[in-house]
């Protein structure tokens, strides 16, 4: 036994990355819009105005999906496109653009996976103290009861949240991505509780309206690796990946902040120890809505750490990789173990079945002589990372399903255009769609079930 027969093998975009159409048919601003139109930001000033025009080209990216074997697709709603000031005001030609694309899919029989929030916060509510706003959830709640009764009948598939340790953490500590702030503890934890209570009111909302409605969540953290075989090292790396960073300007950076009260309906002890102080009065009084029911887990995984055991108090010491260890064209370390160690501990600590929801790399990709985009350096990442997934599966770990990051080349954040991560490239002069050589390898995957693997 390798995947189980009903594997989830997808493909993942988000809006703000992939879409455009920035200021069309009413669409509200977004914290990036700002962000990426302000000088020094992004590189080399780029920004997501036009991006990959999907806004304008979904039909064909449909078919595209439809041709290359995709069976299931995870993109994310701009909140801002349906709700302009945040909450309030509906956007009608919004809602109509989600709906024309989720009837487009289905049309084509894939599977849409719906994320309600990818980074594109509401400028206007951010003006009002965004995450840190006590209100926050309830204009966040809102919205998601909005998605989940206009597109509910259809959509079965929600994810509320995608990565709050990047949204809060390089969001409002250091500032990298939008809005760009750099906040001190007492109001960074705040707005991470905040989200958290967003997303537990969010999932009561989808689960009010939305008939067999299945939820999961998307948090990520590089996985901690054993640097050998030994019991001790294996226990070592297992505490170090979700042990809560004691340096303050770190501690967004693990699992088990952001999942354990979802899951067990508490904050890790450990995190408690250092940073419990700076949670809102009375904040044990929202765990009963934090912690709400999962159908899935889900991680957003790239690269990983190894470890040792240590006779120290933390009982580990983290490994610096080794001198000439491969890399991405983004600088991250290939580490494809990371998947087989990341789903043996998430799935051990949380057993819930487990959805990769982000895996793939960023690759120097260009357009060969032949017209064609040879990324045989891709081809091998993705290769080597399903087989240490199919591993842990194999394993008896419940792995239910896989997103590769990403469908197309898109607008990489802070990074701008510099990295590319999609199957299909992108020509941001002229928005040709040029599938790559791993857009055929990964249709062969999928039509395998992996067993090509």
């Amino acid at each position: 036994m390798s995947f189980r027969k009903d594997f989830i093998w997808g493909t993942a975009t988000a809006s703000y990355q992939i879409e455009g159409g920035a200021f069309d048919d009413g669409k509200g601003l977004s914290v990036w819009d700002r962000f990426s139109h302000t000088k020094g930001k992004v590189f080399e000033d780029h920004n997501g105005d036009i991006s990959c025009d999907h806004y304008h080209r979904y039909e064909e990216d449909l078919a595209l999906l439809k041709r290359l074997g995709i069976r299931n697709y995870r993109f994310s709603i701009s909140w801002p496109r349906l709700l302009p000031e945040g909450k309030g005001r509906i956007n009608q030609k919004g809602l109509d653009y989600y709906n024309r694309l989720i009837d487009g899919l289905l049309e084509r029989n894939i599977r849409p996976f719906i994320t309600l929030f990818h980074w594109d916060y509401p400028l206007e509510l951010f003006k009002k103290g965004g995450w840190e706003n006590p209100d926050s959830p309830k204009w966040f709640e809102e919205y998601a009861a909005l998605c989940a009764n206009e597109y509910g009948d259809r959509v079965k598939d929600f994810i509320p949240l995608n990565e709050p340790p990047c949204f809060i953490g390089m969001g409002h500590v250091t500032g990298e991505h939008a809005p760009g702030l750099k906040l001190p503890l007492s109001a960074s934890i705040v707005m991470g509780h905040n989200a958290l209570i967003s997303n537990g009111l969010a999932i009561r909302a989808i689960r009010s309206t939305v008939k067999g409605a299945n939820i999961g969540y998307a948090p990520n953290f590089n996985p901690m690796m054993p640097a050998s075989d030994s019991k001790e090292d294996i226990d070592a790396a297992r505490i170090a990946y979700f042990y809560v960073p004691e340096d303050p300007e770190n501690w967004y950076w693990n699992v088990s902040w952001w999942s354990d009260p979802v899951i067990f309906g508490t904050y890790p002890e450990q995190g408690l120890k250092n940073y419990g102080r700076y949670l809102p009065k009375n904040w044990q009084d929202d765990m009963s809505i934090i912690k709400q029911r999962l159908d899935f887990y889900g991680q957003n995984i790239y690269q990983g750490q190894y470890v040792k055991s240590a006779q120290n108090e933390k009982g580990f010491e983290v490994l610096k990789h080794k001198p000439g260890i491969a890399k991405t064209a983004s600088e991250w370390p290939v580490t494809p173990d990371c998947l087989y160690w990341a789903a043996k501990y998430l799935y051990e600590r949380y057993k819930l079945p487990l959805i990769i929801t982000e895996n793939g790399m960023a690759d120097i990709d260009t357009v060969f002589l032949d017209g064609k985009v040879h990324d045989i350096s891709r081809i091998d990442y993705l290769h080597k990372y399903l087989i240490a997934l199919k591993t842990a599966a194999k394993e008896g770990v419940d792995v239910a399903g896989y997103f590769q990051w990403s469908f197309l080349d898109n607008f990489e954040w802070a990074r701008g255009y510099a990295d590319r991560f999609g199957i299909v490239y992108i020509d941001y002069d002229t928005l040709e769609r040029i599938p790559k050589d791993s857009a055929y390898w990964y249709k062969s995957v999928i039509e395998t079930n992996g067993e090509c693997l």
